[in-house]
């Protein structure tokens, strides 16, 4: 079996070290690589290589679905794919950062946590709300190009919008290595004990934002839980076929 990640710059990606090694643990014979595409309409070639099923990565979550011929009902809802199992000759798109997301952050939440302030709109941002409101929690966002009532500019989050959000969610890329020293633009002073703040990004384990975060008293977590248990729940759709 082959397996690989579709994304646009993938030399630091999580997820072929850790289905190699997983592979290697439980002696299953598949191989797992890198595919970096230079624009999302060069999937085409690739979805109909020998491939047993992909993940997808930034920035192409929302934009794959249209190359697809299938969607479970969870990514038709959510708008966003990272899972793409290939059934039959056919390509349907999961979204398994839904369940990764959830399992991630479940031993957090307390009812402190009643509105949540995401950082950014895309394939990420759109499966951690999927989750929030399916969990009762009210979501407002953070966007550099806001478009709809709930959506606000990073210059617009004052004293109150934090006071209300206990939880944060930074789900852009600002941050990832090698940019270390990239934050966004947040007023972290706002933050106390009672906020949970998360950074879906893993590399560095600990970003500025979520170094920020913590010398103003919030608890922190990073991306890393999540991306494992959304990978092992990938290997789970490829084979239940």
């Amino acid at each position: 079996m082959k397996f690989a990640l579709l994304g646009k710059t993938l030399g630091h990606s999580f997820s072929k070290k850790f289905f190699t090694e997983h592979f290697t643990k439980t002696g299953i014979d598949a191989t797992y690589e890198n595919i970096e595409l230079a624009a999302i309409a060069d999937v085409k070639n690739v979805l109909i290589q020998d491939f047993s099923g992909f993940n997808v990565t930034i920035p192409y979550k929302k934009s794959v679905i249209s190359f697809l011929d299938d969607l479970s009902p969870e990514a038709k809802k959510i708008g966003a794919v990272n899972t793409i199992a290939i059934r039959n000759g056919k390509s349907i798109g999961f979204n398994t950062d839904t369940f990764g997301f959830q399992q991630s952050i479940k031993p957090f939440l307390t009812n402190l946590h009643e509105k949540a302030l995401i950082l950014g709109t895309g394939g990420a941002s759109k499966a951690v709300a999927f989750v929030l409101k399916n969990i009762g929690i009210d979501v407002l966002y953070v966007s550099r190009n806001p478009t709809k009532p709930n959506e606000f500019l990073y210059s617009d989050i004052n004293e109150n919008m934090i006071r209300a959000c206990k939880l944060i969610v930074q789900t852009t890329p600002v941050g990832t290595f090698p940019s270390i020293t990239d934050c966004p633009v947040f007023p972290f002073h706002y933050l106390t004990s009672e906020h949970l703040v998360v950074d879906l990004i893993y590399n560095p384990a600990e970003t500025l934002f979520l170094q920020q975060a913590k010398q103003h008293g919030a608890t922190i977590l990073n991306g890393e839980s999540m991306l494992k248990e959304q990978a092992l729940k990938s290997w789970e759709i490829w084979t239940s076929i």
